[in-house]
């Protein structure tokens, strides 16, 4: 699945849910230590899990961050949206 965020320095989040969990993260752009460890943490976890770690977090005073639009990724991911 791929996801456009908003808001972040990343461009685009790829991402494939098998068996309600989170595989193969990838982040176009970004702050490239920080997105591949997001990616790393993640990979295996509940999409459940990942959502509730995730969302909310913030980077400075955008009011989201790339954690937080891949929560968004994954939230709009499971109710069908994406």
């Amino acid at each position: 699945m791929t996801y456009k965020p908003q808001g972040v320095c990343s461009q685009k989040i790829d991402f494939d849910i098998v068996d309600g969990k989170v595989r193969n993260v990838k982040f176009l752009g970004g702050c490239s230590g920080n997105t591949q460890g997001i990616s790393l943490l993640i990979e295996g976890m509940d999409v459940s899990d990942a959502i509730s770690r995730l969302e909310g977090v913030q980077c400075g005073f955008k009011g989201t961050s790339c954690p937080d639009q891949l929560a968004k990724a994954l939230k709009q991911a499971t109710e069908g949206n994406l």
